[in-house]
């Protein structure tokens, strides 16, 4: 890959995943989330995408960025080792996250935008994401 291609990627993986303060931290054996931003109102060429398209498509998104563990996520609740399995994932990773689980909140971000957030349990992670995370789409 070339630095432009590199260069290029982390741009669209800071516009995809701003740094926002969730307001929040996970609590027990929960995982913070920040999920990946929905497309612009307006794409390149120039056309409008209604409010639905991009609610479907945040409804839709299965890939987050973690920003945080809770003290007791990934741990035997019982003796607090470490699970067998190891640690799932950490801080930083870009992770594949349930539909229709976890507890999402919107957070205001710049011009009449939003970020979304969701906490989930621990074993409710669906996959580390060990390509662009960016290249991830949802099937309906």
């Amino acid at each position: 890959m070339s630095d432009s291609t590199v260069a290029g990627n982390a741009a669209d993986l800071r516009e995809a995943f701003p740094v926002v303060d969730p307001g929040a931290i996970p609590l027990g054996a929960r995982v913070l989330v920040q999920l990946r931003k929905a497309k612009k109102r307006m794409t390149e060429s120039g056309i409008i995408l209604p409010e639905e398209t991009r609610d479907t498509e945040r409804a839709q998104n299965p890939v987050g960025k973690v920003t945080a563990l809770g003290p007791l996520a990934f741990k035997k609740r019982d003796t607090m080792e470490p699970w067998v399995e190891g640690i799932w994932c950490k801080e930083g990773d870009y992770i594949r996250v349930p539909k229709w689980t976890g507890d999402r909140w919107l957070v205001p971000h710049g011009d009449d935008e939003n970020v979304e957030f969701m906490v989930l349990n621990d074993h409710e992670v669906i996959a580390r994401i060990t390509g662009n995370p960016l290249e991830v789409k949802a099937f309906i």
